[in-house]
């Protein structure tokens, strides 16, 4: 055979297979290999941190040894070293963890807008899984579901510890809780409004629920009975009141602690369960992907 004939019958038959490709596909392996890291290096238990900022904010990736299939991770907010152990479990089997300090934001309106872009970083500079498993602790509650709110579709489940649910109970101390009245002016100022307006906002995350619930987003929440920081009836099992019914035993689930310590006024406690919480975020981000200790002093 003609050599040049040849190589023309070989570079036309890449070219009809390149056109008739799915869209995507030539670029899906790359989009599940994490780029490389830039930014200050130090080590989180042993694992590689890397430190960059976003939009001025302080924020970093902790990166396990060897990424599970699709590149899951989880975001958490808020006291990133306070029952750290599930993180831990999860780097070792091949989560990211992520960490965004929006904490004096108290999930307003600045703080998702920041989070929206620390998102897009990760996802699209870094191919990280579409969909992230939130984690709150306390405050960050408030951040983790106003983001989920604004962003259902790449939720791919929720844990929170002991979360604040509605500013009104901390830190503004209008129920059982002493609140902080500095923070809840700090909060004010966060969400531009005045203290009646807070009093009478409706978009806390105890008041939308029902739109989690309709999104069909996995929750977990760990409470205290006894916290007095973040009363769980003015918060978790008030929110959970308000699920409708057909959504709520599959989907929001309550590991509840009979006593925290005396000295956080019942908010702080060692967790009973890490291992249900590891197979919980397991169970629902990697079919989700398959798709598409220092212990806090102040909230």
């Amino acid at each position: 055979m003609n050599p040049s004939i040849s190589i023309f019958r070989t570079f036309f038959a890449l070219l009809f297979v390149a056109c008739f490709l799915p869209v995507g596909f030539a670029g899906e392996a790359s989009s599940k290999t994490p780029q490389n890291w830039s930014g200050k290096q130090d080590k989180w238990h042993g694992f590689k941190r890397v430190h960059f900022p976003t939009e001025g904010r302080k924020s970093y990736v902790v990166i396990p040894e060897k990424a599970s299939s699709g590149n899951p991770w989880i975001w958490r907010a808020r006291f990133p070293d306070f029952h750290y152990e599930m993180d831990v479990e999860l780097l070792k089997q091949g989560f990211h963890i992520a960490y965004l300090d929006v904490s004096d934001l108290f999930g307003s309106p600045q703080a998702i807008e920041y989070g929206n872009k620390f998102y897009k970083r990760l996802t699209q500079q870094h191919g990280l899984q579409s969909k992230v498993a939130l984690e709150g602790v306390s405050r960050g509650g408030l951040f983790i579901y106003n983001w989920a709110l604004a962003n259902p579709d790449k939720v791919s489940c929720i844990y929170a510890d002991t979360p604040v649910c509605d500013f009104k109970s901390w830190p503004g101390g209008k129920g059982k809780s002493e609140g902080s009245q500095a923070r809840w002016n700090a909060c004010l100022k966060s969400y531009g409004l005045t203290e009646q307006e807070a009093l009478d906002w409706p978009n806390n995350p105890v008041d939308r629920i029902t739109k989690i619930a309709e999104a069909e987003i996995p929750v977990l929440h760990i409470i205290s009975e006894n916290d007095q920081v973040v009363p769980p009836d003015e918060n978790t099992l008030l929110m959970f009141s308000r699920v409708p019914e057909k959504y709520r035993k599959n989907n929001f689930q309550i590991i509840s602690v009979k006593e925290g310590t005396e000295k956080s006024k019942g908010h702080h406690f060692t967790h009973p369960e890490p291992d249900r919480v590891v197979k919980f975020i397991r169970q629902h981000t990697l079919q989700s992907g398959n798709r598409v200790n220092s212990s806090p002093t102040n909230e």
